[in-house]
């Protein structure tokens, strides 16, 4: 039997206060609820990291202990050439999500530093973006 792959799914700042932040945008779920959500999905192993300070993301990516990445940067998306940057090491598959749509939000949020290191994007779905990503990289990995 082959030993599943491992997952690293990176949440940046203020997620940590999901279920508390605008429901409208960002869903009811708690950030606890959505990785209980992808455990369901045992296709993978998951290795859930989540921080509100810069550094702390780019020294968990360095590590490079993992076979592919899920990543919702919250705000950081818009303003870290340096997760750019530490992403762009790592050679497996990258998955950037978002629960709402940041690309018709504020002007300030369509500016976006990591899109082009990642395979692909999934925004708006509040909560099932991560499930999607989950879908996106069984593909990858042709799982299922």
């Amino acid at each position: 039997m082959q030993e599943k792959k491992l997952v690293l799914v990176i949440n940046g700042p203020n997620l940590n206060m999901l279920g508390k932040r605008p429901k409208d945008h960002y869903g009811t779920k708690t950030l606890d609820e959505i990785c209980d959500m992808m455990r369901q999905y045992d296709s993978f192993d998951y290795d859930f990291f989540q921080s509100n300070y810069e550094g702390a993301i780019i020294d968990r990516i360095q590590k490079l202990d993992y076979d592919a990445i899920i990543i919702n940067a919250g705000a950081y998306t818009h303003t870290s050439v340096a997760i750019h940057d530490a992403l762009e090491i790592f050679d497996g598959p990258k998955v950037e999500v978002h629960l709402s749509d940041v690309d018709n939000r504020e002007d300030f949020r369509r500016v976006n530093f990591i899109r082009s290191v990642c395979d692909t994007t999934i925004t708006n779905l509040k909560e099932n973006s991560y499930i999607e990503a989950i879908k996106y990289l069984e593909s990858y990995f042709k799982i299922k």
